[in-house]
């Protein structure tokens, strides 16, 4: 039997407006009652993700949630026919405790690898993507250069985004040089940028690039490289059968070249490899 992935339509949404509300995009069928080509019950598996992230997890111009994370997850369940996975949105802020309460079953959203998360759930060993984080600053910016001259300047990030704790750390090896503004998950930072209500924030080449065309957001990356997280998926401590599954399908994804050609679709260039 040909398993079919759950999916529905979205309403449209703004791509870059708050998302208060969760939504998800199952549609009607059971798991319970299908069956995968070897006979065996298909377990239908929960996966979190969001709206607000350019090229990775986002509603695009009719309405429909896309991206790479969204595509990989979608190539990963026609190889694994034992499972039938449903995408279920949300805002960032509210993932990790959708994973912890058993909500969803796993987060597709970029998530880097940090020591608090590592106690508290399990992440797959096959990175499938490297984050090169960097300074990004209005266009016609020519003062800020690097991360150290944002000495007494604004920089904008996310609370509880690897891109507060890049900055968080900076300051404190550095005697709190930056000042750091928190904001909430998909509220606009670079049109704070933009607008010059701050300095600076820490994003992707291929993020601003979206950005720039998309929305006239008139930025640019500056600096090195603040760090090439690797990226992977993030699940309870007691998925590890999940998690092996999930590996064997992104190793054969790897191997085929489909990731590389997925990160290339959607993010400009092949991220699966440093930069």
């Amino acid at each position: 039997m040909k398993k079919r992935f759950l999916s529905a339509s979205l309403l449209t949404v703004l791509l870059l407006a708050g998302c208060g509300a969760q939504a998800s995009t199952g549609g009607a069928g059971s798991s319970s009652a299908a069956a995968s080509a070897g006979g065996q019950p298909v377990k239908k598996v929960i996966v979190g993700t969001g709206t607000q992230f350019p090229n990775i997890c986002f509603i695009d111009k009719d309405g429909k949630l896309t991206g790479y994370d969204v595509e990989l997850v979608k190539e990963i369940d026609k190889r694994l026919p034992e499972y039938e996975f449903e995408l279920k949105t949300m805002e960032f802020k509210n993932l990790l405790l959708s994973l912890e309460t058993k909500k969803i079953d796993f987060i597709a959203h970029q998530m880097e690898v940090n020591e608090e998360r590592q106690k508290k759930f399990l992440y797959n060993d096959e990175a499938y993507n490297i984050f090169p984080n960097k300074i990004v600053v209005h266009k016609d910016n020519n003062d800020v250069k690097s991360i150290a001259d944002l000495k007494g300047k604004k920089l904008i990030a996310t609370a509880t985004s690897n891109a507060a704790a890049l900055a968080e750390k900076y300051n404190k090896d550095h005697g709190n040089p930056i000042q750091i503004v928190y904001t909430g998950a998909g509220e606009d930072t670079s049109t704070q940028v933009k607008t010059g209500r701050v300095d600076a924030l820490i994003s992707t080449q291929f993020a601003i690039d979206y950005l720039n065309k998309s929305a006239d957001a008139q930025l640019k990356t500056v600096g090195e490289t603040l760090s090439n997280s690797k990226v992977y998926f993030m699940l309870r401590k007691d998925e590890s059968e999940l998690k092996k599954r999930i590996d064997e399908a992104l190793k054969e994804i790897k191997a085929d070249g489909t990731l590389a050609k997925l990160s290339k679709q959607w993010l400009g260039d092949d991220y699966t490899v440093e930069k």
